[in-house]
């Protein structure tokens, strides 16, 4: 999957040709679309595998904060109408 909106000077993979944005995005495609990675490699994808995870649970965080205050928002806005 190459992506159209890279800049010329981004990260490409040396294995498929797919450039990405970010180092951690190509680290993150080595680790899970290519095998026997070196030790380098595979402490990248590891590094950002954890950044990533952490950024996707607090990001679940924030969706569940919001979805609750929106509920109790429509819930004091119906006891107050009703």
């Amino acid at each position: 999957m190459i992506d159209q909106h890279a800049p010329d000077d981004a990260p490409t993979c040396d294995r498929c040709g797919d450039a990405f944005p970010t180092a951690d995005l190509l680290a993150l495609h080595r680790g899970h679309a290519h095998d026997a990675l070196s030790e380098d490699e595979r402490a990248a994808f590891e590094a950002a595998r954890e950044a990533d995870t952490e950024s996707l649970r607090l990001f679940r965080l924030q969706a569940l904060g919001a979805l609750v205050l929106l509920y109790f928002g429509f819930l004091m806005a119906y006891a107050v109408v009703t």
